[in-house]
């Protein structure tokens, strides 16, 4: 092993441990709290160590946002791949989606809250994002007709992603949540 890829596997090593300090600061205690001095204290580096790997705190942000995508994706892969039929499917992935705002609501904000520098909606967008999208077209795909399955995909998400902000706002009461996903749903599958 040559000096170069034993430090390019420790600066990879380094970036995961920013990456996952900030998830782990930011789900216990908001992205407010999320600093370079404080994830410096917590990965026990420098500030100018971070600042070798991101510009700030919005690129940090950023690339938790591309984990957060990655996971999503997986997790609707996971929820429609085990439905048994097209309708099923479809309710799976909206379940899923809603489960992972609940369960990684800072995760979520960095997702599609806060601010972050990422390509959304185009062919620049990273793998991670058109993962996600793709495990909803393919959900959406048995329902969607003559429709165009981009545009009904994207439908679909924004109506999801109404859903989940209004309801952890507190805007929509939280337990007819259920009953508004069958609604969304009983429109999709017709």
């Amino acid at each position: 092993m040559s000096i170069q890829t034993r430090r390019q596997r420790e600066r990879a090593e380094r970036e995961r441990m920013i990456i996952a300090a900030a998830r782990d600061l930011a789900e216990a205690e908001g992205w407010e709290a999320v600093t370079t001095r404080r994830l410096a204290e917590r990965i026990e580096y420098s500030q100018p160590v971070l600042y070798s790997h991101f510009k700030g705190k919005d690129a940090i942000m950023a690339a938790v946002a591309v984990e957060g995508f990655a996971d999503l994706a997986a997790d609707l892969r996971t929820a429609r791949t085990s439905a048994p039929d097209a309708a099923c499917a479809l309710a799976e992935v909206g379940k899923a989606y809603t489960a992972f705002a609940d369960r990684r609501p800072a995760l979520y904000d960095a997702m599609f809250s806060q601010a972050v520098d990422l390509p959304f909606a185009t062919p620049q967008a990273p793998a991670a994002l058109q993962a996600g999208f793709a495990e909803f077209a393919e959900a959406i795909r048995p329902h969607a007709g003559d429709d165009d399955l981009g545009l009904l995909t994207e439908t679909f998400w924004a109506a999801l992603h109404g859903l989940v902000t209004l309801t952890r706002a507190g805007r929509l009461p939280r337990e007819q949540h259920d009953r508004r996903l069958a609604i969304l749903l009983a429109r999709f599958t017709r």
